[in-house]
């Protein structure tokens, strides 16, 4: 087989999950996969726990023992479910965006600087800034989007480069000349309260942004699947040479796919700064690309299944710290089940090209 067939059998399998077979695809992505994740945190548990029994209780009952802890798990969500849409909606083109906390991070720095001096517009500032830094991530990742088009460098290595590039100017931005000297932690200085997305389940942080959440997971579907160009999407990614044979603009769609998915990224950035945190703090995004990807690879690509998923992780890490509030243990036990679940996921991808290489 050619190199360029090689790689292009990735891509044509992750649209393959909008074929027959995807409702089995998904009821293993999104059962059997957490489920073993789950098993493999309570052997975790048993083995490096003094008080397993308590530290699971705390695991699993703790973000539902109060409103507080629910809110914040459900606050907790959305950035993985808008990071998750990212991935997706890119993917179906047959691209993967690895910048995602580059892109997040650099979205919610632009939001601020826009956000600081329109806080007399209110309501129409919120609109404002969520634009401004949603454009501009969705504008560095069609810059890698670009690249490929033009000079087929692949995108997963300029919009990791990218986002590697991107991270330690805005912690210089947040460090040095936009430092606020009133807070213990190396932060910005917060918006106006006029300008914050307004709270829904106080005291915990959850915000309407959960609402815009839910409503681009409509959009992303109702996009790529009753649309002139989402289907140009899907076919791109299911076979980029057929597509073009028949008339498909390939190379827009690989700008376009990219930079709607660095938009949606982005957006997650925004509304972190306009519901959460209220401003810019140093790498408050690390960590936050992956579990998205992860989130993505539970829901096999599936914009319908991205909530559930997305609020499985973000109960997985609301648990592992309560645990670690509660007992002694650490909270890096839910990033080693997040990597669990990410080999789980991606291996079921590689067996499942091999059975329809072998079909075909």
């Amino acid at each position: 087989m050619k190199e360029r067939d090689k790689i292009q059998s990735f891509p044509r399998l992750i649209d393959k999950f909008d074929d027959i077979p995807r409702s089995l695809n998904f009821s293993i992505g999104a059962v059997f996969i957490p489920a073993i994740g789950v098993l493999f945190l309570i052997l975790l548990v048993f083995l490096l726990s003094p008080s397993p029994f308590e530290t699971l209780f705390y695991f699993f009952i703790g973000p539902f023992g109060s409103l507080f802890n629910f809110g914040n798990m459900l606050n907790a969500s959305v950035p993985l479910i808008l990071g998750a849409l990212a991935v997706i909606i890119a993917m179906k083109a047959g691209n993967l965006n690895l910048g995602g906390e580059g892109q997040i991070y650099f979205s919610a720095f632009v939001t601020l600087i826009v956000a600081l001096p329109l806080s007399k517009l209110g309501v129409l500032g919120i609109i404002i800034s969520l634009i401004a830094g949603s454009l501009c991530a969705g504008a560095l990742a069609a810059l890698s989007g670009f690249f490929k088009a033009m000079w087929k460098t692949s995108e997963v290595i300029t919009t990791f480069l990218l986002s590697c590039a991107v991270i330690p100017i805005v912690n210089y931005l947040v460090t040095v000349p936009f430092l606020d000297p009133q807070t213990s932690l190396l932060s910005t200085k917060k918006i106006a309260e006029n300008m914050r997305l307004t709270l829904i389940l106080k005291p915990s942080s959850l915000s309407t942004a959960i609402f815009i959440a839910i409503f681009f997971v409509l959009i992303v579907h109702l996009f790529l699947f009753k649309t002139k160009t989402g289907y140009e999407f899907r076919m791109t990614g299911f076979n980029e040479m057929f597509s073009r044979y028949g008339g498909i603009n390939t190379k827009l769609n690989t700008i376009i796919s990219l930079g709607l998915s660095g938009i949606l990224y982005g957006l997650a950035g925004s509304v972190s700064v306009l519901g959460t945190h209220y401003a810019v703090i140093k790498e408050f995004s690390a960590g936050l690309g992956w579990s998205g990807l992860t989130v993505a690879l539970i829901a096999c690509f599936s914009p319908a299944a991205v909530i559930p998923c997305a609020l499985f992780i973000a109960w997985i890490n609301a648990g592992a710290r309560i645990a670690m509030q509660n007992t002694g243990l650490t909270f890096e036990v839910a990033y080693i089940v997040q990597a669990v679940i990410f080999f789980l996921s991606t291996s079921l991808l590689i067996k499942n090209s091999f059975i329809r290489k072998r079909k075909g």
